[in-house]
Order: structure tokens, then C-alpha cells, then sequence
């Protein structure tokens, strides 16, 4: 401000003399004033260009150049040039949290989508995208209820009650394959909302499933405690002959054994699931498996063979030369129930053949095939769940538990093999255990 006024002044002094000097000497008095007042005008439109200047930099709001260098309007460039430096960074900074928050948010396993206070879409994740069938390109500032049409979640988002969540059909839900979403609306900011979603497909088939399994496993053992009790009545109460009572006997004797191979097949189960996977240090003989497999398989057929009918014809392959790494009881476990679910589907009469083959490219199967009544097309996905049957009167004819076959999934798994099912209605069935190359041996 000094160097302002120190200019303003010399200007006017230099003014004045300049008007002086060239004046005559009688008008040197006037010469002088005027000079001034030209040195004046001079100063103030000099001071309003670099004023305006200065302004048309404003406007521009380039920084990396300053038009003036000296004086007031110098330093206020200087000053303008700084603040607006500082806010850049400010907002580079600003920038750098906002993108690091959004990453996170698109790193998130749930599904983020940003709402403003019309409920339209400002921005969301992929998984988000992946859920609700969005797309970056078109679906920004739509109405996210005009893009998912759920009387569900359009109901939840109306009643403004956001202390719950409410699940909905995901993307590409169908009754085949169920896709179940929990959404959840979180209200922040001027009206604005956070929308979470999640997908808890999994989460309701293993409520679904565990349902399942502690109403089957009431009813399973529901039923032969209903009968063992009625018999018991039965030998309490009513004066019975020898034969009378060793046939109920009998009868009670079977369905404790029913009872206690359900038992049996549970905590085998639970064995599976809790112990640690079968290492590779431990072989096992194919062909010892096979010779075991083969005596209790005929003994069972001996069993379930009526007095009157033909026998089972049972055909077991026992030239195996190699060994399995694994856990013995384990594959026992799995390949006894085959072939026991092979005698127990296949009619007096029927074909049922045991083997061990090789594959091409190294892989090992072992196989039952069996001449029963066949299984239909949509129920073979299903055979392995738990208590599955095709028949339930006739599994439970038979002895059946309704677990074979998850326990050979589960061990075929630990055993990195697969389990493959093949079947045709009315020509039977074929029940293939596939071991890979680094678990089998020569022996």
C-alpha cells in the first residue's frame, strides 16, 4: 500500500513539474495543476488495466502463470494464486479419499448402491450390478424402483421402517434355481439412502436343508419307536403263545436294527464332516477291498432273496493289481453302500456287476451296474442329498436309511474322486466311483 501511494504521488509530482516547465511563466501555476492532473488520469487508467488484467487471469483461473509481478495488484495475484493452489490440492486430497472409499465399496462383498433423496441411483458396485442386473452406462440417476420391480422391496422402501431387512428374488431367480437377496436400506445425509444387499441363497438352503434333516431324522426314528413300543404294549398285555411272541420279537429285533444302522450312518456322517481330509500315506488294496465287498454282497443277497424267487446273479471283478491312497474304512464305507443299494433295488433274478477299471488317461473307476427298475432323469441330481429317496416305501422295505449315498459323496470328495450315476427307467442303473491318477498305485 505504501509503494502505492509513494507511486501515486511521484506522478503527480512529476506531473506537476512536467505541466510547469512547459507553461509560460505567468501560467506556470495552471501548467502545473494540469500537469497533475494528466499525471493522475495517466496513474489511474494504467492501475485499471492491470486491474482488469488481473481479472481476465481470475477468469481464466490458470495458476501457472501470475500477469503481474509488482504492486498491489501484483500481490494480490500472488495472494488469489496461493488460496487457489491450496484449494486445488484440497480437492485433489478430497478426490484421493472419495476414490479410496469407493474402491473399498467396490471391494465389498455385499452389494453398495448409493440413493438421493428421489431414490435414484448415484453410483454402485459391481456385485451390486451383479444382483439387481444393473449397468453402469444406462442405469445411472434412474429410479432404482423402476428398475427393480419387487412388490416386496417397493413396500419395504415405501413404509420408511429400515430397522429390518427384507429378502427378495435376486437376478435370474427361478423355481429350478432359487436366488434369494437380503436387502437392507440405511437412511444418511439430506434424505439420501445406502442401500446393502446380499446374497443368502446359500444361507436359506442350509436353514432349508437343516430343517429338512431334523424333520427326517424325527421321522426316521419315529417310526420304529412307534412300532417297537406298540409290540411292547402288545407282549405287556395280551397272554401270547411261544411262536406269537418270538414272531413280535422278531419284528422288534428289526426295527431295533433299523434304528440303530440310521444311527450308524449319522455318526458316520458326522465322522466325515468333522476329521481331517485322508493324506496320501495310507494304501489300501483294491483287490482286498473287492474280496471283502464281494462276501458281504452275496451274504445280503442271500438275505433279501425270497425262498421262492431266483437268486441274484453277482459278477465281481477281483484282479485288481492296485492300491488307493486313503482312509480303508472310509472307502469301505462307500463302495459297501453301492453294492448294498445295487442288491437291495435289483430284483430276484437281476444282474449286478462289480469291477475295477482304468482309464485312458490314467484315472481309476470302480463300478456297480445292476439290471433294477432304473431311476427317472430328475431324480438322479438329487440321490445324494440326505434323505433322499425315489421310493420311500420301498427304501424302507429294504433296509434303506437314506444316507448311502451322501456318505459316498462325501468320501468320493475327501478322496478328490467323483462320483458318477448313470440310469435308464426299466433297465437299470450304473454307480461309478472315479479316483485320479496321483491316488492309485500299482501294487
Amino acid at each position: 500500500m505504501f509503494l502505492r501511494l509513494f507511486s501515486f504521488l511521484l506522478i503527480q509530482c512529476l506531473g506537476a513539474l512536467a505541466g510547469a516547465w512547459a507553461a509560460p511563466d505567468a501560467l506556470q501555476i495552471r501548467g502545473a495543476l494540469a500537469g497533475m492532473s494528466v499525471a493522475g488520469l495517466l496513474w489511474v487508467l494504467l492501475d485499471f488495466s492491470r486491474g482488469l488484467k488481473l481479472l481476465n487471469w481470475l477468469r481464466q483461473a490458470d495458476v501457472s502463470d501470475v500477469p503481474l509481478n509488482y504492486g498491489l495488484w501484483g500481490e494480490v495475484a500472488d495472494r488469489a494464486r496461493r488460496l487457489v493452489r491450496g484449494r486445488e490440492q484440497q480437492i485433489r486430497e478430497s478426490d484421493a479419499r472419495l476414490q479410496d472409499f469407493l474402491a473399498a465399496l467396490q471391494a465389498s462383498p455385499n452389494g453398495v448402491v448409493l440413493l438421493d433423496a428421489e431414490g435414484r441411483i448415484e453410483w454402485f458396485n459391481q456385485t451390486a450390478a451383479d444382483h439387481f442386473g444393473l449397468d453402469v452406462q444406462r442405469d445411472l440417476l434412474q429410479h432404482f424402483g423402476n428398475l427393480v420391480r419387487d412388490p416386496g422391496y417397493a413396500a419395504y422402501a415405501a413404509g420408511g421402517d429400515f430397522l429390518h431387512e427384507v429378502t427378495m428374488p435376486g437376478r435370474g431367480h427361478s423355481a429350478s434355481r432359487p436366488v434369494r437377496l437380503s436387502v437392507h436400506l440405511h437412511p444418511y445425509g439430506d434424505g439420501r439412502r445406502l442401500l446393502l444387499s446380499r446374497d443368502v441363497t446359500a444361507l436359506e438352503q442350509a436353514e432349508a436343508m437343516r430343517r429338512d434333516f431334523v424333520a427326517n431324522v424325527s421321522h426316521e426314528i419315529r417310526t420304529p419307536l412307534t412300532v417297537l413300543t406298540g409290540f411292547v404294549e402288545t407282549l405287556q398285555s395280551l397272554p401270547l403263545n411261544e411262536a406269537e411272541r418270538a414272531r413280535y420279537l422278531d419284528l422288534m429285533a428289526q426295527q431295533a436294527e433299523r434304528m440303530q444302522t440310521l444311527v450308524k450312518d449319522l455318526l458316520t456322517l458326522s465322522r466325515l464332516e468333522g476329521s481331517p481330509l485322508p493324506g496320501t500315506g495310507e494304501w489300501t488294496s483294491v483287490r482286498s477291498l473287492l474280496l471283502q465287498l464281494e462276501q458281504e454282497g452275496r451274504a445280503l443277497s442271500m438275505v433279501l432273496t425270497p425262498p421262492e424267487g431266483p437268486m441274484q446273479v453277482l459278477s465281481f471283478d477281483v484282479t485288481a493289481q492296485e492300491d488307493i491312497a486313503g482312509t480303508s474304512t472310509e472307502l469301505h464305507s462307500a463302495l459297501s453302500n453301492l453294492v448294498g443299494n445295487a442288491i437291495r433295488y435289483t430284483p430276484a433274478g437281476g444282474q449286478i456287476n462289480v469291477g475295477w477299471l482304468r482309464h485312458d488317461d490314467g484315472r481309476y473307476e470302480f463300478f456297480v451296474q445292476d439290471s433294477g427298475p432304473g431311476i427317472a432323469p430328475e431324480h438322479i441330481p438329487r440321490l445324494t442329498e440326505r434323505f433322499y429317496r425315489v421310493d420311500r416305501s420301498r427304501s424302507r422295505d429294504t433296509g434303506g436309511t437314506g444316507l448311502g449315498l451322501a456318505i459316498v459323496k462325501h468320501v468320493a470328495q475327501r478322496h478328490n474322486a467323483e462320483l458318477k450315476i448313470e440310469s435308464t427307467l426299466g433297465k437299470g442303473s450304473r454307480f461309478a466311483v472315479v479316483f485320479p491318477a496321483n491316488r492309485v498305485r500299482s501294487a
